[in-house]
């Protein structure tokens, strides 16, 4: 998908707006100035979480014009997604680097562009020769006149190396390749380069620390070689180490004689940042850059110009900024941050005279920013200007398009047609917005369905009489002094929705009339809550029997009765009086000991196990396993029994067979192990509640990480992230077979990691099903029938 941007700048924020509608993604992931212009990283993913790209890299050009004005923005004529072009940036004298590590199975691939006026010109593509899988051949990028050096910390079992290439007019030609200053394996040599004329600095950091996602407990200490340039050649003159760091070398700035080292895994993660400098004693340590208290991952970026340094600490979303003396030493005289939990803050920074930058590329739900910080007389640092590329989303559908030779548009499919579509923007999104969770209503006087949104800051409902042309009919905010997050859901009982939120302080259940949306005038609307359960502030998940007039909230945290995690029973008999019924907790389960539910199914059991008939049975998804819970008699529920089953990593979700002779459950982390063949569905035979038993391990089409799942009939729906939703058959448990499907996420590949599909509900009479997608929308599909011969 090929992006074309313009510049606008509104009430201090300077917006970069993509043309087609795309979203943005990573915006700020790195970050570097050279003279008068500005390079902004945006790789459409972050390094620190696992959200799949949604776009293809970019890096957007500011000019200094009166403050920071983008010009233009690059990307590779054959551009891909999930590539990391836009993670290393590399300039001088006019020439601009870009790597993209993870392009051809992460053998890598380097771009450079020549800058002609405002533009800048794509002429060349750089190959290591003899490349593997997995060298990473453009993590780390480096400019000095006719040179180009390029990181492959990957190479020959991540020993690592570095590829110099040299300009012959437009044309760069391999000149050598610099080794490892020691073979080891994982040391990792050419993490970082930074290059100042005719010097390179070039890390061999070893392992990532330890509070990085995946990274081992033990990590190595790291070294930092020096290249001098010497007639025509890069030859190594010194090995610089400090003793007692770990993963010196993660960021590193080089000023002539003059270089700051990071080592972020140093003291117990708090910090770690040295000055070296070059004397006739060669290469010496002259001092430290002490923050003041301990910043777990200080290090992990920095930056320098002159007298002023900027360090970032993006898992605490904070950056430090410090100033030399003339009397020498390094004093903190800043320390600017950023309130989003996911920012990422200080993942990349950069600085030039007056101004810092610090990428965020978390922000807004992974958008991402750069923020503009100067100095003040007063010596404080304040806020001057923020950057971004603006909000897009995609294009509504109407009036049905059906799915012809494996496609609708941009979306892949097999015999499941679209109806309609509703992007994130008509449903009360913006920049920032995400769906989550749904439900549905049908109204039980007029027979009309309606659609009940999840947003992370509210909750929308769509008029689905017409679901070719549905209609957002308003938005009902998330309580008032709650916390925007991640999570919502919602169930129905009694014609009331009841909606709750997790990790968003004092939120409690909000209790909606549903029988308002029949008459909506001047859509859309805000609605107000009509009652509301303040017994517990934060939860996961509320679920619901239907033929007991229960509520179940599981999850629960931040304040009321939280039940520990597990069930916080409520009587909704009468919608608008909730009380509660008592707590229930399988303390064999969950991963604090607490009998923690992530999830949960409710039924008056009517299945093979007769011990049991017409019981209130709960099924619940606790994290390490399957809890199954008697609770008819709310103030003595009992403990049934619970199973666990090969390579658990987080019990998510699961939903039972018609006939309660079946569960089939998810589990949200297996995928992102690598360990898994694909998709991973577990099937458990609960003919004896006493005794579950797994049956059955099937394993989907694609590696995608799954979510919400529900049976109707024959036929079970799982939302799986970006693989979107696929439809199973459940006739034979033991031998599930994929009838359908439909790929909410029209980009990237289909790997594991949290975005696309959320959630849907297939239980509408009419046959159509809703699906959430998190950034693009909500998905009004229809199964075909099958074709009969």
């Amino acid at each position: 998908m090929n992006i074309q941007l313009r510049s606008m700048l509104v009430c201090g924020v300077l917006a970069i707006a993509s043309a087609t509608g795309a979203e943005a993604q990573g915006f700020g992931a790195a970050l570097l100035i050279s003279g008068d212009h500005l390079f902004v990283g945006q790789p459409g993913e972050v390094a620190f979480f696992p959200v799949p790209p949604s776009v293809t890299g970019s890096v957007g050009i500011f000019a200094m014009q009166d403050g920071w004005t983008h010009v233009t923005s690059v990307q590779p004529a054959n551009a891909v997604t999930a590539d990391g072009f836009g993670q290393a940036i590399g300039t001088d004298g006019g020439v601009l680097v870009v790597g993209a590590a993870k392009r051809d199975g992460a053998r890598g691939a380097a771009f450079v562009f020549q800058q002609r006026g405002d533009t800048w010109q794509e002429i060349a593509r750089l190959d290591a020769p003899e490349r593997a899988e997995g060298d990473g051949f453009g993590s780390a990028v480096g400019v000095s006149d006719d040179y180009i050096l390029v990181g492959a910390p990957g190479r020959n079992q991540a020993t690592g190396a570095v590829y110099v290439y040299l300009r012959s007019k437009d044309t760069w030609s391999l000149l050598s390749v610099l080794s490892a200053p020691s073979d080891d394996q994982g040391d990792h040599f050419g993490t970082t380069i930074t290059v100042d004329g005719s010097r390179a600095l070039i890390s061999a950091p070893g392992t990532l620390p330890a509070f990085l996602p995946g990274a081992p407990a033990s990590v190595k200490p790291g070294k930092v070689a020096v290249f001098d340039l010497d007639d025509g050649a890069w030859t190594e003159t010194a090995l610089i180490t400090a003793e007692g760091s770990s993963t010196f070398g993660y960021a590193m700035t080089l000023d002539g004689d003059d270089a700051l080292i990071t080592a972020p895994g140093t003291n117990q993660s708090a910090a770690a940042v040295f000055q070296f400098a070059f004397g006739s004693a060669g290469w010496e340590q002259v001092g430290n850059l002490e923050p003041v208290g301990g910043v777990q991952g200080l290090g992990l970026s920095i930056a320098r110009s002159g007298s002023t340094a900027v360090v970032g600490a993006p898992l605490a979303s904070r950056a430090l900024i410090f100033e030399h003396s003339d009397a020498g030493g390094w004093s903190m005289t800043g320390d600017v941050s950023y309130p989003d939990q996911f920012a990422f803050f200080g993942t990349a920074v950069a600085t030039r005279g007056g101004d810092v930058l610090v990428g965020g590329p978390g922000v807004d739900f992974f958008e991402g920013v750069g923020v503009v910080y100067r100095r003040e007389d007063s010596g404080d640092w304040v806020e001057s200007t923020t950057l971004m590329a603006d909000f897009g989303g995609l294009d509504a559908i109407t009036d049905g398009v059906e799915c012809t030779d494996g496609a609708v548009g941009d979306f892949t499919c097999q015999d499941v047609d679209l109806v309609a579509f509703i992007p994130l923007k008509d449903l009360g999104g913006d920049r920032g917005n995400f769906m989550n969770d749904l439900w549905g209503w049908t109204d039980p006087e007029t027979g009309t369905e309606y659609g009940i949104l999840g947003r992370n800051d509210g909750t929308a409902f769509v008029d689905l009489s017409d679901p070719g042309n549905p209609v957002y009919l308003g938005d009902l905010p998330l309580t008032e002094g709650a916390t925007i997050n991640l999570w919502r859901d919602m169930k129905v009982y009694a014609n009331h929705a009841f909606i709750v939120a997790d990790a968003s302080g004092a939120h409690g259940v909000q209790i909606f009339d549903l029988t308002q949306l029949r008459n909506v005038s001047g859509a859309p609307v805000v609605f107000t809550e009509t009652a509301h359960y303040d017994g517990i502030f934060s939860a996961h998940n509320i679920v619901i029997n239907q033929d007991t007039g229960f509520a179940y909230v599981v999850g629960a945290s931040g304040g009321g009765n939280t039940c520990g995690g597990g069930l916080h029973m409520i009587d909704v008999r009468d919608p608008v009086n909730p009380v509660f019924a008592g707590c229930f907790q399988d303390l064999a389960t969950g991963n604090s000991g607490t009998g923690y539910s992530h999830d949960a199914q409710c039924i008056v059991y009517h299945g093979p196990d007769t011990d049991y008939a017409d019981h209130e049975i709960c099924f619940g998804s606790n994290e390490t396993a399957l809890s199954i819970a008697d609770v008819t008699d709310k103030e003595n529920p009992v403990a049934i029994s619970n199973a666990t089953y090969p390579n658990v990593s987080y019990a998510h979700q699961g939903w039972t067979s018609d006939d309660h002779r079946f569960f089939f459950m998810n589990d949200e982390g297996d995928e992102m192990s690598g360990e898994m063949p694909g998709t991973r569905t577990l099937v458990f035979d609960i003919e004896d509640l006493d005794d579950p038993i797994l049956i059955n391990e099937h394993f989907g089409a694609t590696k995608a990480t799954d979510h919400n799942l529900y049976v109707r009939g024959q036929f079970m729906y799982q939302s799986n992230y970006v693989s979107g939703l696929r439809i199973i058959d459940i006739s034979d448990p033991e031998n599930l077979q994929e009838v359908g499907h439909f790929d909410t996420v029209p980009w990237g590949e289909d790997n594991a990691g949290f975005a696309g599909s959320w959630s849907n509900y297939p239980f509408f009479e009419s046959g159509i099903i809703l699906v959430s997608s998190m950034r693009e929308g909500l998905f009004i599909l229809r199964k075909r029938r099958p074709t009969v011969f």
